[in-house]
């Protein structure tokens, strides 16, 4: 899933992103009220981690932003402040969840993780096409008994591929969904990534590339 961290403190911003990425997440930052919102409007992010208390424009006013402009991302809103009225003020603009700090970062992850999934359909823990199977839960992927050895960006590209169950998904969409702001549009990542892929995969090759449209299983 692709998230956006909006934190102005870059300590903690940066501390929460690499815990995000660890957790197999693409994560954006930005420090600022007016940095959030033109990436939040900018890029597709399942979940938008929000600080209330922003400078440049308050976290609120970001949230009602987005609401107006038809953002689909679910927000995450963190505040120091946890009171009953603040939790009612930040769902009642637009917030999906709020979490007040300090937090408890398996908590965060656990939270971002429900947010994610009411952007997408639900799917099933276990992805299986033919002899290949993806564990999402538990990380794993084998194919016909075989455990496979993938990188963060290959297990990611071969989840989205199995999710999209046939359906053709473009070289922008795997960079958009996979990658983060910092992946350069022009890269090579994507056929790069494709190939090793296919190469711990195997025979029979069970990705196809669609001439001029993308790739699909």
């Amino acid at each position: 899933m692709r998230v956006l961290v909006v934190e102005d403190d870059e300590v903690t911003a940066q501390t929460v992103a690499t815990g995000l990425r660890r957790a197999r997440m693409a994560v954006d930052v930005a420090l600022d009220g007016p940095g959030g919102l033109e990436r939040a409007l900018l890029n597709d992010y399942d979940v938008i981690v929000l600080d209330r208390d922003l400078p440049g424009m308050h976290g609120d006013e970001v949230c009602a932003q987005l609401l107006a402009a038809g953002c689909r991302s679910r927000v995450l809103m963190l505040t120091a402040a946890a009171t009953l009225e603040d939790l009612v003020d930040g769902l009642g603009l637009g917030a999906d969840d709020y979490l007040t700090k300090p937090f408890d970062f398996p908590a965060l992850v656990a939270r971002i993780g429900a947010l994610a999934r009411r952007v997408h359909p639900a799917l099933p823990p276990v992805l299986r096409h033919g002899d290949l199977t993806l564990d999402a839960a538990r990380r794993r992927v084998s194919r016909a008994g075989r455990p496979l050895d993938l990188a963060p960006k290959e297990f990611g590209v071969l989840e989205l591929l199995l999710a999209a169950e046939g359906r053709v998904v473009s070289a922008e969409e795997l960079l958009e969904r996979v990658w983060d702001e910092s992946a350069d549009p022009f890269t090579n990542a994507v056929k790069i990534t494709i190939s090793r892929l296919r190469a711990k995969l195997g025979d029979p090759p069970i990705i196809e590339t669609v001439a001029r449209q993308g790739y699909r299983i």
